[in-house]
């Protein structure tokens, strides 16, 4: 789909490459301050200028996170910043502070700017009151409806509009919560968030006269999730939202591994480019995920909660990363312990998607023949009847 921009999380530069070589068109990456995900494997300056320079080899872009709540302290080294990232050729800082966008107007007047979901983009008229301020991009909070987001793009026709389409959702009205504060000190809105919305949870009634002990919530024996938001999947509903006037599709999840971006943004990219399919569905159950829910994207939804679990598990095994080739071989650095006469697939952007082989030759990097390939992080070489490209996965189905 033309001018459809599929933008993907980056929490470190491994992840970057891996986004930008399985499809998406654009990354979101944090810096070492000012972002909502400070436990990320964040950029310095110089990884920064690194990975901006590499995306724009390949004609791709990145936006830099500067969306934290900030404090009178925090604006002299903000305006430093804004002024560092438009010497680096940044597409964009992502911004959620009236104060912070102030900064980087002062700092960087023409570095564009993206409003963030923090900054709670619920109808049209606060839209179009940054698009007046001079942000290009408004990011539009997941609480709205196809229809809202229709009635924005039609009284702001000029405003870039961005809608997550994919990952994790937040317990708490477009990300705006305390209470990671209030159970660790770890400050959600300065990118400390200990996702206390995970946890399992129980109560007790007590008081100065009696105690009944812990109360019974649970929905089975593990406990119940009451806080666990669903996954947000809207694979299936691109169009609609194309319709409505979204020109960025935003996949969530810069904590999250490799082999998660690589599975989710290779579903999303031939789903951009082939259509919605049952491959695209089935694709998107192999990487871990909660019960899946469209939000409110569709309209009211009070089934949003993932009760049972706080994450279930995919339907395959991460093995390893392909690092080259080799005569037959495929150079595998081991992420998963795999053996002889096991079946593994390939995850790739290339033909090779889905296509399967047996093991039954790998050597150690030191040309030991095995049957069993257990080290971590070691490169096997193992034969292979595809053609394998560096940046494809290995991984193994469950059943």
């Amino acid at each position: 789909m033309k001018n459809i921009e599929l933008l993907a999380p980056a929490g470190s530069r491994s992840k970057l490459n891996c986004a930008l070589y399985f499809g998406a068109d654009a990354a979101y990456i944090g810096g070492t301050d000012f972002s909502l995900r400070a436990f990320a494997n964040n950029f310095d300056n110089e990884a920064l200028k690194s990975a901006i320079s590499y995306a724009h080899l390949l004609n791709k872009k990145v936006y830099v996170t500067a969306n934290i709540f900030a404090k009178n302290a925090d604006m002299k080294a903000l305006e430093d910043y804004f002024a560092y990232l438009y010497s680096i050729g940044a597409d964009a800082a992502i911004i959620s502070d009236s104060g912070v966008f102030y900064a980087s107007k002062k700092a960087a007047p023409n570095l564009p700017i993206h409003i963030s979901t923090q900054a709670n983009l619920t109808n049209k008229y606060a839209v179009k009151f940054w698009h007046d301020m001079g942000a290009s991009r408004a990011i539009l909070a997941r609480e709205l409806s196809l229809k809202e987001i229709s009635e924005i793009k039609d009284f702001i026709p000029e405003m870039e509009l961005e809608a997550f389409v994919h990952g994790a959702m937040c317990i708490s009205y477009s990300g705006r919560c305390l209470l990671s504060n209030y159970l660790s000190g770890r400050e959600s809105n300065r990118g400390e968030c200990v996702q206390a919305c995970r946890w399992k949870y129980s109560i007790r009634k007590s008081d100065e006269y009696s105690d009944s002990g812990w109360l019974d919530m649970q929905e089975d024996d593990r406990g119940t999730y009451i806080l666990n938001s669903k996954d947000l999947n809207m694979s299936a509903h691109l169009n609609s939202m194309i319709e409505a006037g979204i020109s960025s599709f935003k996949i969530e999840g810069r904590m999250k591994s490799e082999y998660y971006l690589a599975t989710v943004i290779n579903a999303y990219r031939r789903c951009l480019d082939g259509g919605y399919s049952p491959v695209i569905e089935r694709e998107l159950a192999t990487a871990a995920h909660r019960d899946y829910t469209t939000a409110y994207t569709l309209g009211e939804n009070k089934n949003t909660v993932n009760y049972t679990d706080s994450q279930a598990k995919g339907d395959c095994d991460y093995i390893g990363n392909v690092v080259g080739q080799e005569n037959g071989f495929a150079l595998v650095e081991m992420r998963g312990r795999f053996k002889k006469g096991e079946v593994l697939e390939v995850l790739s952007p290339s033909q090779n998607f889905e296509k399967s082989f047996t093991v039954e030759e790998a050597y150690t990097s030191r040309g030991d023949l095995v049957d069993d390939c257990k080290l971590v992080q070691e490169v096997y070489k193992v034969k292979c009847p595809y053609d394998l490209s560096a940046g494809d996965i290995l991984r193994r189905r469950k059943n």
